[in-house]
């Protein structure tokens, strides 16, 4: 229950092996001293991919798309703009925008203060993220990439539980998104560790 599962999908779609350590919240898991020391933010998700320590769920799958480059989900040249645009728009003024949102913060109707904002406001950023899905498959285009785990993973959990507004395209590009067999694997796993935490199993 946590963005932990925006990893999990990018791991299924890489399709390599690994192993999973599930985190408590807490002094016991996340604010443990042994886990700060991957995390000293004491979030997830975190890979150690030999010695190599990632944390941050975009720089996550901008990592996995590198190093398992025959899996092809990084970049091709003609797709490494938006790639690159599309995952850090969400990975900062989406993300702001719709926080804030839920924390009721409210931005002033003020141009000069939204300009001091990475966001500006909610509805800009709604907007600009609609304007660029309308009319294509995926972000960069016809081709699935890594953006889109990371971007989809936005859209994902912003249409379920009501922190994007159902628009047409984004409902148009998750319905595409949700029929990936990577996605469906890495949700029936994260969808099982849920069930067995709420049974206490």
């Amino acid at each position: 229950m946590s963005r932990g599962q925006i990893a999990r999908w990018m791991l299924e779609e890489v399709a390599v092996d690994y192993d999973e350590h599930i985190l408590a919240y807490g002094p016991t898991g996340m604010a443990a001293d042994d886990y700060r020391r991957i995390n000293p933010m004491a979030k997830v998700p975190a890979i150690a991919h030999g010695e190599k320590i990632v944390t941050e769920a975009a720089a996550i799958g901008l990592y996995l798309a590198d190093v398992f480059q025959d899996r092809r989900l990084g970049p091709m040249d003609d797709e490494r703009a938006a790639y690159y645009r599309w995952v850090l728009f969400c990975a900062g003024p989406l993300e702001q925008a719709v926080t804030s949102r839920a924390m009721g913060w409210e931005v002033p109707d003020d141009p000069q203060k939204q300009g001091m904002l990475g966001f500006g406001n909610f509805e800009r950023t709604i907007d600009a993220l609609e304007d660029h899905l309308s009319g294509r498959h995926y972000v960069c285009g016809d081709r699935f990439t890594m953006a889109d785990c990371y971007v989809g993973s936005h859209v994902d959990w912003g249409l379920s539980f009501g922190t994007i507004p159902e628009r047409a395209a984004f409902k148009t590009y998750i319905e595409r998104i949700r029929e990936r067999e990577a996605y469906k694997n890495a949700k029936a796993r994260d969808q099982a560790l849920i069930e067995q935490m709420k049974t206490g199993e």
